[in-house]
């Protein structure tokens, strides 16, 4: 096919703001995860699908199956939808105490 490009699994994109290699990163509706260190302005490689260990909200409490939204804002995810970015759901329970900070994630690509 002469018009096959990549998989996309994983694409470069410009870095919105200072990302380090396992750090979320939100171009307008695209939402990776960054392979390596940029500054703001700088080319990243991010991975668009696969399963992450990411930052998350400490007071909320995840189900397996949960949708899961990226706050760009705070730069973490979270099980609120307003003014949020649907980028996948949750894989596994995950509790809300203060030092539950990580959920794991199974992206889904661009929506």
């Amino acid at each position: 096919m002469k018009n096959y490009v990549q998989p996309g699994n994983t694409i470069t994109l410009t870095a919105p703001y200072d990302v380090a290699s396992g750090d979320g990163l939100l171009v307008g509706s695209i939402f990776g995860v960054a392979t390596g260190t940029a500054a703001n302005g700088e080319s990243i490689e991010a991975a668009l699908v696969g399963v992450f260990d990411l930052k998350k909200v400490a007071s909320q409490a995840w189900a397996a199956g949960d949708k899961i939204y990226w706050d760009n804002t705070a730069k973490e995810t979270t099980k609120t939808a307003t003014s949020n970015t649907l980028i996948g759901v949750a894989i596994e329970a995950v509790g809300s105490g203060a030092g539950e900070t990580v959920g794991r994630v199974r992206l889904n690509a661009s929506f």
